[in-house]
């Protein structure tokens, strides 16, 4: 029995061991390019769209993956030789040299079913992320992009909507690479139309973060905000869609200096975008901006923030920004300033960096109130390097109306007196001290009295009331029926 049961285990284990080494064994981009168009045909046919979205939550990570040969070679293995979709998925790829020739004819295999057009879709988007990997091809990709969406507009069906929302993404990044972007306006305005007549909400989605971005792209911030107010995006749209719609509106929003919405926004761009590490790109672009309208909004970022493995460098810049601020000098911000302007202007964050020099200057004013009692405009112009003492007036004016600092301007003798720090002593202090002793008293009074007269307590007096009472009437009852008499009760009665 021992060793039968020794062997059972030897067993076990070794189909466990085989097992693990099966599911270790990663497929290769060939195989999974192959088991992606495999899925998109079972969703086809069996109408389970949830097939497809499975095959497009791989596409970020395949199209980094696969090159020219790899898309051949299966187009090749999923298509029959005289299929028709063959020949025009071929023609947008290189001539491939002999050996990849040779060993894609070896291995071509014919397919017992034919695959369906949401297949040739998938592979167009391959080839098309393909195109757009290398400058040199960026016009080929322009023109795969207006095939892919006449095939897609002539096909209309409503199973390709998901394989076509990802599409209209890869025709817009096209259509800005090729310096094109502003072409692609009408197109995508139409293409908005269409699919909000047809609910589909995923392709909506992708088209109104295509136009924001458009409008985005050439400052048409205007045009940017009718078309947020005018049309209603998707609640069932993912996470990536989402956080791109947060982010384009964000941006608009600090433009339009609503630093509040534009806070939220960002927000929750941050919240669902993707992990740091599997969308650095967008992670660190939303941060730029989300610094800066805290900065706007008059709070300060958190150190923590620029020590982030995937920030840490790409923030370096606005780190710098973030010290000038705080400590209010205006040399520091400008050096800054200058010696970023490159930066600034490639992440389209320079106008707002610009809008911060009132920030700085409203803190070095808070600072030299704090340190002098009386200072002259001509000295506040040489330390926030100002430019006349007109300037100085005006800013340190606005500063008090805005409640920045106390004190006043003595404009015949040009100085500005500020308010006099409050001691811990004084009619305000006292008169709030009293307040809060006389709280304190209140409520040691009425505790007093809640212990004192204990809750419901009427009510038992008026039980003993009510006894008493039947008490007598049964003493006065006995007297008339004579059971007693006058000397028996007492002499008091």
């Amino acid at each position: 029995m021992p060793d039968a049961e020794a062997k059972k285990t030897d067993k076990t284990e070794d189909k466990s061991k085989t097992d693990d080494s099966k599911k270790e064994e990663p497929m290769t981009p060939l195989q999974e390019v192959k088991h992606n168009v495999s899925l998109i045909d079972r969703a086809v046919l069996t109408l389970e769209p949830r097939f497809i979205h499975r095959v497009l939550r791989t596409l970020t990570s395949l199209r980094k993956k696969v090159d020219d040969s790899i898309i051949r070679t299966a187009i090749e293995e999923i298509y029959p030789k005289d299929h028709p979709a063959k020949k025009p998925l071929v023609s947008w790829l290189p001539e491939p040299t002999m050996d990849v020739d040779t060993a894609a004819r070896l291995s071509i295999t014919i397919s017992l079913q034919e695959p369906t057009p949401e297949s040739e879709v998938y592979l167009r988007l391959l080839i098309l992320y393909n195109l757009l990997s290398s400058p040199s091809t960026y016009e080929k990709a322009l023109e795969l992009a207006q095939t892919t969406v006449e095939k897609i507009q002539n096909l209309n069906r409503r199973s390709m909507d998901p394989i076509a929302a990802k599409v209209w993404y890869a025709v817009e990044r096209a259509y800005e690479l090729g310096a094109n972007l502003a072409d692609a306006r009408p197109l995508f305005l139409a293409a908005q139309r269409t699919a909000a007549l047809r609910h589909d909400n995923e392709t909506q989605a992708s088209l109104i973060n295509c136009l924001l971005r458009n409008y985005v792209y050439y400052n048409l911030y205007d045009q940017a905000d009718k078309l947020f107010s005018k049309t209603t995006f998707p609640t069932s749209a993912g996470n990536p869609q989402l956080a791109r719609y947060h982010y384009y509106l964000g941006r608009i929003k600090a433009v339009q200096l609503n630093y509040s919405e534009a806070h939220s926004n960002l927000q929750q761009a941050l919240r669902r975008a993707p992990p740091p590490k599997t969308a650095p790109g967008f992670y660190q672009a939303v941060h730029k901006f989300f610094i800066l309208v805290e900065l706007l909004m008059g709070d300060i970022p958190e150190r923590s923030l620029f020590r982030h493995p995937v920030l840490e460098k790409a923030l370096s810049a606005y780190f710098e920004i973030v010290k000038a601020v705080r400590s209010g000098s205006l040399s520091q911000f400008q050096t800054t300033l200058s010696k970023h302007s490159a930066q600034f202007e490639a992440d389209r964050t320079y106008t707002l960096i610009v809008r911060l020099r009132q920030n700085v200057i409203k803190t070095g004013i808070r600072r030299l109130s704090l340190s002098y009692s009386r200072i002259s405009l001509r000295d506040i112009c040489v330390k926030l390097h100002l430019d006349s003492e007109e300037d100085a007036e005006y800013i340190v004016g606005k500063a008090i109306r805005d409640g920045v600092i106390e004190g006043r301007i003595v404009h015949e003798k040009g100085w500005m007196e500020c308010g006099s720090q409050k001691s811990g002593y004084g009619p305000e202090v006292s008169e709030m001290f009293g307040r809060r002793v006389t709280f304190c008293l209140d409520l040691h009074n009425q505790s007093i009295k809640a212990m004192r007269y204990p809750l419901n307590a009427h009510r038992k007096e008026l039980a003993a009331a009510e006894g008493a009472r039947e008490r007598e009437r049964e003493l006065a009852k006995e007297i008339q029926e004579g059971d007693l008499d006058e000397d028996d009760i007492g002499g008091d009665f």
